[in-house]
């Protein structure tokens, strides 16, 4: 109940707020210079600017009650003034609430002295002004005001607001225009149909800029979850309100083309145009108030890219990255662009041309039906109700350790013991297994889909199900490993040289407990340092260690940390003692499971290791920028000389501390 007298009050107020900016703007395009006479619908339409500017503050107070209900979660307390005191001063929110009511007590100020005073341009557009800075604050308690970048999504939401204000606070005088051209006189007739003219123009790239910025927003509200365009109640919204906004284009578009420009014809067709107009604009304003009404639901709505998709509702979904490898798919898929594109022509041929109706509708449509059909067939790929499910498990040491023992102790007969599906039972199977380490498999499907399969098996029965065998955590730890195993093999290209510019590689966490009492994750590094990540073995690292004891302060002025990972569960006493003095980090607690992970980023370009088993080096180091990606790797056996040059390590260090973050932090789940 409260959640629904909450949206009410909202609709209320933004409603009000955009009559009360799109009226003044109207009014400011339809003023004459010089001209002191106030048409008849003028009058009309000033009087309810007054009406509107109480509703706002209604509406606000409205908005105040619900909230601090739902804040504190007392129901009682929408009517307790102290209640509403406290919420106030005590949250970000309400100091929000306080600059929107200062505001609009502005804007009834300036709308009371727009009522008394003579018609002049400059009032209207003060008005449009102040409504418009009031309509602007309410975003800064919008979705958009808790984006990464809050500044540029809040200040595209508000324009996408106030443009919108324009367009649909406009709609009432164009209705009362609209009137006086099928009952006012000659002399009243040709002014209405400049204003109109004017306002149709307005409209156009006012529309322009609605569509725009519409798409902006909602591409930060729906991020890479496109799935949720048509599985969550944000995306279905959003659905409405575009499918709304279509159908009054096509209104608007009619409106400019056919029955404004009927207003400067003869009498008799005037008269016409105005009786379609006035029809049709006010079907556009009820459906613009549905519009709205949709865009306030959407705008209280969770995101889509923060709604879960539990169960996804269809037997199929559309993947370029699935399909666009087999060149048949490519080709369908270009014919079908062919086929859209020609429909497209058709229709502005069948406009120009003068088409018989039946043709102009059905050419188009059999174009359209069989483009679609060319384009989005060879995309689709079969889904399961768990194919966009999130995933639990974090991407860390922890699960990709434990996934991997349970790949070794139950997946190796068939997929091979480094997932290539060439495995000891392969050949025997009806079915091969899939190449999972050098193949894109892992990219082109959902973890979504690959837990379906472990819980469910595939092929009837050819690869069985793990649902009883594994716990679900089991389960996702699996689908961790081979993530991990895919990207291990994707670091081949990964030299001693970064590539400038260039973070593409996202690793596991780890958390850890070192010698010296520190403990923390590869996270805590994120933003503050870049880091030198030591996978080591003794004897063998033992120089090596040594040249890094005499370098680490050198390093530390560079910004970079060095942590050393023993790549043995449990170091001989000498190693504990040679190790205890070492002025960084070592690794005494979640040493296995970062060696095991981080063992998979071992691959070369010249030592690809593909076969058996592998062969894990006895000394890795790698380099991390300070956002979280994996820039450079030094494996003595395969790389040479390498960092032995410590002035070529610092040399790298240096170049990454010039880059400026060029991708978002690195997730904690795969997808």
């Amino acid at each position: 109940m409260i959640e629904f007298a909450g949206g009410l009050f909202r609709c209320l107020q933004l409603v009000s707020s955009m009559l009360l900016i799109g009226g003044c703007v109207f009014l400011a395009i339809a003023w004459q210079q010089g001209s002191t006479h106030r048409p008849s619908w003028h009058t009309r339409l000033v009087k309810i600017f007054p009406w509107l500017a109480v509703t706002i503050l209604f509406g606000l107070f409205g908005l105040l009650a619900t909230t601090t209900a739902q804040a504190t979660g007392v129901f009682d307390n929408a009517w307790n003034l102290q209640a509403w005191v406290d919420f106030l001063q005590k949250t970000r929110v309400g100091f929000i609430w306080i600059l929107r009511a200062a505001s609009a007590l502005a804007v009834l100020a300036a709308v009371l002295y727009i009522r008394i005073s003579p018609p002049a341009q400059w009032r209207y557009i003060i008005g449009a002004v102040v409504a418009a800075v009031t309509l602007a604050l309410g975003s800064l308690a919008s979705h958009s005001a808790a984006e990464e970048q809050a500044v540029l999504a809040t200040v595209i939401y508000a324009l996408h607001l106030i443009v919108a204000s324009v367009w649909f606070g406009g709609l009432p005088g164009v209705i009362l225009i609209a009137s006086t051209t099928t009952t006012g006189s000659m002399s009243e007739r040709s002014p209405a149909g400049e204003v109109l003219s004017r306002f149709s123009t307005l409209a156009l790239y006012t529309m322009m800029t609605i569509v725009v910025s519409g798409l902006v927003v909602a591409n930060l509200m729906i991020d890479t979850n496109y799935a949720g365009l048509v599985a969550t109640t944000y995306g279905w919204l959003l659905i409405t309100k575009l499918t709304l906004l279509a159908i009054i284009l096509s209104i608007a578009s009619r409106a400019k083309s056919v029955w404004v420009p009927a207003l400067s014809q003869s009498p008799e067709i005037a008269a016409a145009g105005g009786r379609k107009l006035k029809t049709w604009v006010r079907v556009e304003f009820g459906l613009a108030i549905l519009l709205v009404i949709v865009a306030t639901v959407l705008a209280n709505a969770v995101p889509a890219k923060h709604d879960v998709i539990e169960n996804w509702p269809y037997p199929f979904r559309f993947s370029i990255d699935a399909n666009w490898g087999d060149p048949l798919v490519r080709t369908i898929v270009l014919t079908g662009v062919v086929f859209l594109v020609t429909a497209g022509i058709a229709i502005v041929l069948g406009r120009k041309k003068q088409w018989a109706t039946a043709w102009r509708v059905a050419i188009p449509t059999v174009l359209g039906i069989l483009g679609l059909g060319a384009t989005l067939y060879p995309l689709s790929v079969q889904s399961y109700p768990e194919t966009y499910r999130k995933t639990p498990v974090p991407f860390d040491a922890i699960s990709i350790a434990n996934g991997a023992d349970l790949f070794t102790a139950n997946c190796i007969p068939c997929h091979g013991p480094q997932a290539k599906g060439n495995g000891v039972l392969a050949k025997a199977l009806p079915k091969q297994p899939v190449d999972l380490l050098t193949e894109p498999h892992t990219a082109m499907h959902t973890a979504g889909d690959f837990f379906h399969w472990l819980t469910y098996g595939r092929f009837n029965g050819v690869m069985p199900a793990f649902g009883d065998k594994f716990s679900e955590e089991d389960r996702w730890d699996l689908l961790n490993f081979l993530h991990a195993n895919n990207r291990g093999y994707q670091s081949r290209i990964i030299t001693p040289r970064i590539l400038p510019e260039q973070p593409f590689l996202a690793t596991p966490n780890f958390s850890y407990t070192a010698h010296d009492g520190s403990s923390g994750t590869l996270k805590d590094f994120r933003g503050k340092q870049d880091l030198l990540l030591v996978l080591f073995s003794w004897p063998e690292s033992r120089e090596r260690l040594d040249r890094l004891r005499s370098t680490v302060g050198g390093l530390a002025k560079n910004n970079t940390a060095i942590l050393a990972v023993p790549m043995t569960d449990s170091p001989p006493d000498e190693l504990a003692a040679a190790l205890r003095d070492l002025p960084f980090p070592v690794v005494t607690q979640g040493g296995r499971e970062i060696s095991s992970s981080y063992a998979l980023f071992r691959r070369t370009l010249s030592l690809p290791d593909l076969f058996g088993e592998g062969t894990r080096p006895k000394h890795i180091e790698f380099l991390f920028d300070r956002f979280g990606y994996l820039r450079a790797r030094w494996i003595p056996s395969g790389d040479g000389a390498g960092w032995t040059d410590l002035a070529l390590l610092t040399q790298q260090i240096t170049q990454l501390n010039q880059e400026q973050e060029i991708l978002p932090p690195p997730g904690d789940h795969v997808h």
